[in-house]
């Protein structure tokens, strides 16, 4: 090989090594600076936890490390008369997924500790709640899937949730890709080592909290409060959905169709209930089980007094300091 080709080769080799190595620290800066003058916060790190809550980000270094499984049954016998009285009012899609969302987000203004996430090691406390769910564009094995994210308040009632998700589903199903499928598609096109580099890059600004608030809120499927797949729509029970290890979504709830069991009551009557199965998987470092414990409870609660979804809560908690 001629001397001024191997020269050549070392000198391209030497500019690719310096923009991958400078690249990042340079993006990094002026990302710092965005987010210095950004006013808006994902949350805000929680100083006071006790020290085994601190020091479990540590020990957990990734969200997979830290996956709980949580199965159960729920009787909405009551729920499914509530969603009759709804959809003849005129909401003809309301159905059993907007009641559980809806009695999660009451559940998020009573014990907010299920809305944190870890970032960088450390816990937060989200400013906000985000709720993703995938769906389909049409029922059909080649449609494509996507995510929608509503941004329901702590205050919302099911008919809230209600119309958020049908405008969002509605506005998707006609437009052909929204923010998440085009930036998928435009990180897709790259060649193998550059979608991996950007993959890595974009690990690392989230470990840092480098990213923007837009990229983050608006249009990331993985940051948020809570990821929702309805199994049911596909006929079939729900599964344990893994959480992703990029992003911050601190629980994800699948669940599974109706089905009719038979129950004794108190007093020796057999009596046909209307049940669903729901799984959840959980990341244990952003608060412990009993904490999870009380909020299934809790949700449960409202789901056999729907009713009570209704009303909007008087106080809204807040989560620790």
């Amino acid at each position: 090989m001629p001397e001024w080709l191997l020269i050549t080769i070392y000198v391209l080799c030497g500019i690719l090594a310096t923009i991958f190595i400078t690249l990042p620290i340079f993006i990094g800066f002026i990302l710092l600076i965005v987010k210095l003058f950004t006013r808006k916060k994902e949350g805000r790190r929680l100083r006071t936890l006790p020290a085994m809550s601190r020091a479990m980000p540590y020990i957990m270094k990734h969200r997979s490390d830290a996956l709980n499984y949580i199965s159960d049954s729920i009787d909405i016998s009551a729920a499914e008369e509530y969603i009759k009285k709804k959809r003849a009012e005129g909401n003809k899609s309301f159905g059993i997924m907007h009641l559980l969302l809806a009695a999660y987000v009451r559940v998020v203004s009573e014990k907010p500790g299920v809305n944190r996430y870890v970032r960088g090691q450390e816990i937060w406390a989200r400013n906000d709640i985000q709720i993703m769910l995938t769906i389909k564009k049409e029922m059909a094995l080649d449609s494509p899937d996507t995510v929608i994210k509503i941004f329901p308040k702590p205050t919302d009632t099911p008919l809230d949730i209600y119309r958020q998700i049908d405008k969002l589903i509605v506005d998707n199903k006609k437009a052909d890709n929204n923010g998440f499928d085009k930036t998928a598609g435009i990180l897709s096109a790259l060649p193998g080592f550059l979608f991996r580099y950007v993959v890595w890059l974009l690990f690392t600004y989230d470990y840092l909290n480098l990213l923007p608030y837009g990229l983050t809120t608006y249009i990331s499927p993985f940051h948020g409060s809570l990821f929702v797949t309805s199994m049911g729509s596909l006929g079939i029970p729900p599964i344990y959905h893994h959480i992703y290890n990029f992003g911050t979504v601190p629980v994800f709830l699948s669940f599974g169709t109706k089905y009719k069991k038979m129950h004794i009551d108190n007093n020796g009557n057999i009596k046909e209930r209307r049940m669903i199965d729901v799984k959840f998987v959980t990341d244990e470092r952003v608060c412990d089980g009993f904490y999870y414990a009380s909020v299934f409870k809790t949700m449960k609660k409202y789901l056999k007094n729907p009713e009570k979804l209704d009303t909007p809560p008087e106080v809204v908690a807040e989560d620790v300091k």
